[in-house]
C-alpha cells in the first residue's frame, strides 16, 4: 500500500518470531503491565514469555504442562501481573503463577472450552464451550456461580471495561447484550449477514468491534448500541481483532495472508503485516504498539510459531 502520513507510527517496523511449541499456536495474550506474553497451543502446553520491547531475547520462558487437550485460548487477570487463565478441550480451566509454571487452581467443566475472558476488576472469569454453554467462575474459590445454555451458537464472549453489560457473539450473525450479572438479555444487535465470530472491547470504553463470516468487521458505539462503521479490506470470515492500547488502531485478521491495521476513527488501512498462513488470535500490548499473532504455520519439523510486530528495524 502507498506510505500515508497516517501510516507513519509504522513505518519501518518489523516483526520476530518466536518457537516454543510442537504444533499450531491457538492463542496469544499479553499480562496487564504489558511485560509478559502467554501462547496456547494443540500440543496441550501454554508458555510463558518475557517480552523485552528493545531487546533480543527469544528465550523460551516458563512452560505451563497440565492439560490434556489442545489450550484454544488463554486471559491474563487484568490486576495481576503473574496470574493467567487457560481454557481447553479437556474440559478443564486453569489458574497458573507464571513466575513458578505451577498450576494454582483448576475448575472441571462440563464440556469443551474454547473461549474465556476476564471480568475487568478481576474477580470473575466467563468460560464458553462447544455446547454453547456459559459458565461465571468466581475467582476467589474457582467455582461456578453462573451457568447458562443457549439454544443457538455462541461464539465469542466479553465484557465491558465497567461490567456492568456482557456481549455474546453468536453464529446468527447477531450479538446478544445481557446486563451483569444477572445475565438478563436487554438487546438483539442484528450486526452481520454471518456468524459473529470475535469481538473487541475498546479499552477506552467508547466502541466494541464485531469479526464475522461476512469478512466484515463492524465497529458499535457502545453507549448508543448503533453501529458507526465498517471495516472492508478483508476477503475471509474474520477470526480475530483487536484495539490497540489508545483505542486509536484496529488489527483484524482472517484466512487471508496478512493483518490489517485501520484507524479506528476512518476505517482507513494505516498498515498490513503479510503472513503465510490464516491467522488464529492477534492482540495489542496493553501499554505500547507491539502486536502478537500466531495462526496456522508451522515451521518444519512441526514446530508452532506466533510473531509480534512493532519492533524497530528495515521494512
Amino acid at each position: 500500500m502507498a506510505e500515508t502520513g497516517e501510516a507513519a507510527p509504522f513505518k519501518n517496523l518489523t516483526s520476530r518470531e518466536y518457537h516454543g511449541h510442537d504444533r499450531k499456536v491457538h492463542s496469544v495474550a499479553w499480562n496487564c503491565t504489558g511485560t509478559k506474553l502467554a501462547s496456547g497451543s494443540v500440543d496441550q502446553k501454554a508458555r510463558i514469555w518475557h517480552i523485552e520491547p528493545h531487546g533480543q531475547s527469544k528465550a523460551k520462558g516458563v512452560e505451563l504442562k497440565g492439560h490434556t487437550d489442545s489450550v484454544d485460548q488463554l486471559c491474563w487477570d487484568p490486576k495481576h501481573a503473574d496470574l493467567v487463565a487457560t481454557a481447553s478441550g479437556d474440559k478443564t480451566v486453569r489458574l497458573w503463577d507464571a513466575r513458578t509454571g505451577k498450576c494454582a487452581q483448576l475448575a472441571e467443566l462440563s464440556g469443551e472450552n474454547i473461549n474465556i475472558t476476564y471480568k475487568p476488576d478481576g474477580t470473575h472469569i466467563a468460560v464458553g464451550n462447544r455446547d454453547d454453554e456459559l459458565t461465571i467462575l468466581d475467582v476467589r474459590k474457582f467455582k461456578p456461580i453462573h451457568k447458562r445454555k443457549f439454544n443457538y451458537e455462541v461464539n465469542e464472549i466479553a465484557w465491558n471495561t465497567t461490567s456492568d453489560i456482557f456481549f455474546l457473539t453468536t453464529g446468527n450473525g447477531t450479538v446478544e447484550v445481557l446486563s451483569y450479572p444477572s445475565l438478563k438479555p436487554v438487546d438483539t444487535l442484528m450486526a452481520h449477514t454471518a456468524g459473529c465470530y470475535c469481538i473487541a472491547i475498546d479499552p477506552c470504553g467508547r466502541y466494541f468491534a464485531v469479526g464475522s463470516a461476512d469478512s466484515l468487521v463492524s465497529l458499535w458505539d457502545i453507549k448508543e448500541m448503533l453501529c458507526v462503521r465498517t471495516f472492508t479490506k478483508l476477503e475471509s470470515p474474520v477470526r480475530t481483532i483487536s484495539f490497540n492500547h489508545t483505542g486509536e488502531y484496529l488489527a483484524c485478521a482472517s484466512e487471508d495472508w496478512f493483518i490489517d491495521i485501520a484507524n479506528v476513527q476512518t476505517a482507513r488501512t494505516v498498515h498490513q503485516i503479510p503472513c503465510r498462513a490464516a491467522m488464529n488470535s492477534v492482540e495489542w500490548n496493553p501499554k505500547i504498539n507491539l502486536l502478537a499473532y500466531a495462526g496456522d504455520d508451522i515451521k518444519p519439523p512441526g514446530e508452532g510459531i506466533f510473531r509480534i510486530f512493532g519492533f524497530k528495524g528495515s521494512s
